[in-house]
């Protein structure tokens, strides 16, 4: 079974979408839609803005799902039986398969922008990469920290991020270096996704989300929250209003497309984070990058 799965945050470089842009008629008419909704000339950020300007999180998510939903529009043969998104990438695969339109899903994404920045304002959070330590142990320090730090992406064996308060995550590095992590590293986000710190987001979001038609897709997406198939399109809204305060479960997802028959995993978008992951995940699975 074709498994397509869509990159987050962190994967835009300058000149994505250059190419589909000056190649593709279709692209180019989808860029230009996407500069209308959002106000701004998003295009001429991702083409040609600096590494700092791709960084403000008002571009950033939805720069990373315009490169993977029109990608993923002009691709031939794009006949997806499964897909699955990492955080962000989770609107970029519901509009691929057909539960949200470009235009609402692109709206989505630049409201959820928007909400998370907001959220990071609040309080000094952040994140951390935890290496080679058993996620047992991670949730279990992240339990005994006072504070709120929780484990907020399942990346792949070996490879955790947590997220919360400033301190608690701080303190937790230090208790998981202890506990025989080969690294544990604060990462350079605005602040904790994915933790119970983003709740004033999710209270945003879920009015946007609520507000929003949903159809029922063509194939399953196998949403971050569950790690499982989901296609109805009340479920879907409700997992993804979750979701921001909820870890990705992104190495229980593979695991389940895997057991439910995905042969071949194509990453739609910039960048190769996921089919690197994926590979960690399960060495016999199959990659592509589209």
């Amino acid at each position: 079974m074709k498994a397509y799965v869509f990159p987050g945050q962190g994967a835009q470089f300058t000149g994505m979408g250059k190419d589909l842009y000056e190649n593709s008629p279709l692209a180019k008419e989808l860029f230009e839609k996407a500069n209308e909704i959002l106000g701004f000339r998003i295009t001429d950020i991702m083409f040609e803005g600096t590494a700092e300007q791709l960084k403000e999180t008002k571009v950033t998510q939805p720069a990373v799902f315009l490169h993977s939903v029109i990608l993923a529009k002009t691709l031939e043969n794009f006949e997806p039986e499964m897909v699955a998104g990492h955080s962000l990438g989770e609107f970029s695969a519901l509009v691929a398969n057909g539960a949200l339109s470009f235009e609402d899903g692109l709206k989505l994404v630049s409201q959820r922008a928007l909400a998370m920045q907001k959220a990071c304002e609040i309080t000094p959070s952040t994140m951390a990469a935890v290496l080679n330590l058993d996620d047992k142990i991670v949730e279990d320090i992240c339990a005994s920290i006072d504070g709120v730090v929780v484990a907020a992406n399942y990346n792949c064996p070996g490879q955790l991020v947590i997220s919360g308060e400033y301190k608690a995550v701080e303190l937790a590095c230090e208790k998981m270096k202890e506990a025989g992590a080969k690294r544990a590293l604060i990462l350079p986000v605005g602040g904790a996704f994915h933790s119970p710190m983003m709740e004033p987001a999710r209270e945003e979001l879920a009015a946007a989300i609520e507000a929003t038609t949903f159809a029922t897709p063509i194939c399953p997406v196998y949403q971050n929250v569950t790690a499982s198939a989901v296609s109805d399109p009340n479920e879907i809204k409700k997992n993804l209003i979750i979701q921001l305060t909820a870890p990705v479960r992104w190495t229980q997802s593979v695991q389940q497309m895997i057991a439910d028959g995905a042969t071949l995993f194509t990453e739609v978008g910039p960048g190769k984070v996921l089919t690197g992951l994926i590979g960690k995940i399960n060495k016999e699975a199959a990659t592509a990058n589209a």
